[in-house]
């Protein structure tokens, strides 16, 4: 097997086509199609099959993108561990960030590592906490904020970054709005909740204090999407426990409002982890600082909201 091989099948399933993908590679057709069959031949299985659509991957064949990605992944930045400059860090690096959090980290991350490092290449992802997770470990991402559920040390170099407290919010004008500058868990758990779905970061931690306060979730609306979670609020479908981060525009706008949960501790640890098995190059090492540097400046000046500092 060759890396070439591993290009070649990663621009068929981009592009969709055999001819698309031939041209995007500056090779002739017939030499894309041979190598992609001794590929195919060599792991014994088929990985693309043709359809109405174009050339489309397989089971096999989508569980071997994402390997081949990862492989390739991991080649580039060999490279770049050697040639870049620990002066001047070049060279791409990919960092996943929850939908929940990225609102009040994303941008200001990202104008801070183009400014600072104009000649790295870099990837944001946005995705749900699980997925992060597996391309973290597959070493598709170089780094990834996640959610700190007490197992993340078993398989990740970890920085804790903040401790950010979950809120009771609802449109302004609700008729699930509280009365009270606070809520009681108990009172907010009877209420219609529009909550992300299990495997979501949030959740699993909500539940977990309910079940130690003998508490359980009454009505649950489950929604994935940050954005359709909003509307739904919007839309006075219920209430939300979640960081207020995720609401800031709307908070600030005075369309959802925000109160704390008054007799549990309920916040989650946000955490800055790498792989403990894929040294970072000095690009990582870079933009692994400088999200250190954002995140501290963030709370300080308390445009991230409702979060402890974690870091010294």
């Amino acid at each position: 097997m060759e890396l070439r091989q591993l290009r070649y099948f990663i621009a068929i399933v981009d592009h969709g086509s055999l001819s698309r993908a031939a041209k995007v590679l500056h090779i002739v057709q017939p030499a894309l199609t041979q190598q992609l069959q001794h590929l195919e031949e060599e792991l014994g299985a088929t990985l693309l099959h043709r359809s109405a659509q174009g050339m489309q991957a397989t089971d096999a064949g989508k569980l071997f993108y994402e390997h081949a990605q990862a492989i390739l992944k991991q080649v580039s930045d060999a490279k770049s561990a050697v040639t870049q400059s620990a002066d001047k860090p070049s060279g791409t690096v990919a960092l996943g960030i929850p939908q929940s959090v990225s609102g009040a980290l994303a941008f200001p991350l990202l104008t801070a590592v183009r400014a600072a490092f104009p000649d790295i290449v870099f990837q944001l992802t946005e995705e749900l906490t699980g997925n992060l997770t597996e391309q973290l470990k597959s070493g598709r991402l170089n780094l990834a904020i996640l959610f700190d559920d007490g197992q993340l040390q078993n398989h990740f170099a970890c920085t804790p970054l903040v401790e950010e407290e979950m809120m009771y919010i609802t449109r302004a004008d609700s008729q699930f709005a509280c009365k009270r500058k606070s809520i009681s868990l108990k009172k907010a758990l009877q209420t219609p909740l529009i909550l992300p779905s299990i495997q979501h970061g949030v959740r699993p931690g909500i539940e977990k204090v309910a079940r130690e306060h003998g508490l359980e979730i009454e009505q649950v609306i489950d929604i994935t999407s940050i954005a359709i979670l909003k509307s739904a609020l919007l839309a006075d479908m219920g209430a939300t426990i979640l960081p207020a981060a995720p609401m800031l525009a709307e908070i600030e706008r005075g369309e959802l409002l925000a109160w704390p949960v008054s007799d549990v501790k309920l916040s989650r640890t946000v955490t800055l982890c790498a792989s403990k098995n894929i040294p970072l190059t000095n690009a990582a090492m870079a933009v692994e600082k400088r999200v250190l540097d954002v995140t501290r400046q963030l709370c300080l000046q308390r445009v991230w909201p409702h979060t402890r500092n974690l870091m010294s």
